[in-house]
């Protein structure tokens, strides 16, 4: 189990995955910048929270939610949990009657690996340990496709989503940046002009090499 203090963003996962070495540069080094992508995200994340939550016949849809897991030691927000087999009242009781369903979404399209698949589950696991409540299945909505991809939980994906939580920890715990290794995916990460991946050798933290820039610039 995890303390608070120790808590890492949920998203650092699908960071994690994608590149070990843009993760350490934005959760060790602390180090962002954003390109027409990543602002693109961002604003369908905000306006997604932004709207309220709602009761329709047999679920209640809730947006922005608030997660945490000690176990895994992450800590983030849903865009959306639909909330399935509700009385048509509603319920008082947040335990009684319902089964979680995340629902992430992502400005794209569906990726060839399981990074965003990883993120979801790691929301359904943060679910379950929050409501005691188990959280089978999820959706993925891309904006460029503007459908949903439906994700099942199963035994194989969730092993993933622990052991990539623990992969975050042991990263950060580490302090230490991986050398980049420049593929096709660089071309559109936001990081690139301070990640440097098509310089040889290229290992130095970039905290350091943005200090020796802004002295040499003086």
């Amino acid at each position: 189990m995890y303390s608070e203090d120790e808590l890492l963003p949920l998203s650092a996962l699908q960071h994690l995955l994608f590149c070990e070495r843009q993760c350490a540069l934005i959760h060790v080094e602390q180090v962002w910048t954003e390109n027409r992508l990543t602002v693109e995200g961002r604003n369908l994340h905000e306006g997604v929270h932004g709207q309220d939550a709602e009761t329709r016949p047999g679920i209640r849809i809730v947006r922005g939610l608030r997660l945490r897991s000690l176990r895994l030691g992450l800590i983030g927000i849903a865009d959306v949990v639909e909330f399935h087999g509700l009385v048509a009242s509603g319920i008082s009781d947040p335990k009684s009657q319902m089964q979680p369903f995340p629902v992430e979404y992502k400005r794209g399209k569906p990726k060839p690996d399981d990074c965003d698949k990883v993120q979801l589950c790691a929301q359904a696991l943060c679910l379950e340990e929050m409501l005691e409540r188990p959280a089978p299945r999820g959706a993925l909505f891309y904006g460029t496709t503007r459908r949903r991809l439906d994700v099942e939980f199963d035994a194989a994906l969730r092993d993933l989503t622990v052991r990539t939580a623990a992969r975050l920890h042991e990263l950060v715990r580490s302090g230490k940046t991986p050398p980049a290794v420049y593929s096709s995916k660089c071309v559109q990460c936001s990081l690139k002009d301070l990640c440097l991946p098509q310089e040889p050798g290229c290992v130095r933290p970039v905290g350091k090499y943005l200090d020796q820039y802004f002295k040499s610039d003086m």
